[in-house]
């Protein structure tokens, strides 16, 4: 039974390999329910690896992974995941999207769809290929979010969008977990927009997860997040 208080994310020596190459080794995360998670680390740190396979778009070579108090993939209606190129269809329009959103999801909010799209000032008739990708990402996320997921993955959806767009993006996102109730796990390069808006915080390096934790708990020195992300990922060279 996936007990309220069961972390969303469990792993415990969770071990990846691609060929002779590693991309994560002996992981151990215990995610609590209720937190936006930055996973952050460098190119190669093993962050879209390890959110595929929180999705169950690939499997573990070792060890275990339990999502939703379940195997990866056995609770995909619940959730919702929007990969690094905010992935939309060129040639549907925004109401296409909201339609096929709701023939694929069961637990679909059309109306919570309906409201962010209206509150991101997109035409519903308008193709998505011709979105800015600003608009792009609002619309994925959407899409995403309107599952109303318990778990909601993103792998660096904003990295690519000017600053305006992004801190409206991060906005929409912290309105959405608060809505929903749910965990999202951010993947980001950009530290600023994980110190803006996450409470907990994944380091990876080399494959390794360097710390974890409430960023509450992890900057009780005063340091700020960036200078506690910089020291353990020198402390790997």
């Amino acid at each position: 039974m996936n007990s309220p208080d069961r972390p969303v994310l469990e792993a415990e020596h969770l071990t990846k390999r691609y060929g002779k190459r590693t991309a994560l080794d002996d992981c151990a995360l215990a995610v609590p329910r209720g937190r936006i998670v930055g996973l952050v680390g460098p190119n190669g740190a093993g962050k879209s690896t390890l959110l595929n396979l929180t999705c169950g778009l690939t499997t573990p070579t070792s060890g275990a992974l339990r999502v939703l108090g379940a195997r990866p993939g056995g609770n995909l209606a619940r959730v919702g995941f929007v990969a690094q190129d905010t992935p939309v269809y060129a040639g549907l329009t925004v109401a296409e999207h909201l339609r096929m959103g709701a023939r694929l999801n069961p637990s679909w909010d059309g109306a919570l769809a309906r409201r962010r799209i209206a509150d991101a000032a997109l035409d519903p008739n308008a193709r998505a290929g011709r979105l800015s990708g600003g608009q792009r990402a609002q619309l994925a996320l959407t899409v995403a979010a309107a599952k109303r997921p318990d778990l909601l993955l993103l792998d660096e959806p904003a990295a690519a969008l000017d600053p305006l767009a992004r801190k409206a993006f991060l906005h929409d996102l912290v309105d959405f977990v608060a809505e929903l109730g749910s965990t999202a796990i951010l993947s980001s390069h950009l530290l600023a927009d994980v110190e803006r808006v996450c409470d907990h915080l994944i380091v990876l390096s080399g494959g390794r997860v360097r710390v974890a934790g409430d960023v509450r708990d992890l900057l009780t020195d005063g340091r700020r997040l960036e200078e506690l992300v910089l020291s353990h990922l020198e402390a790997t060279r």
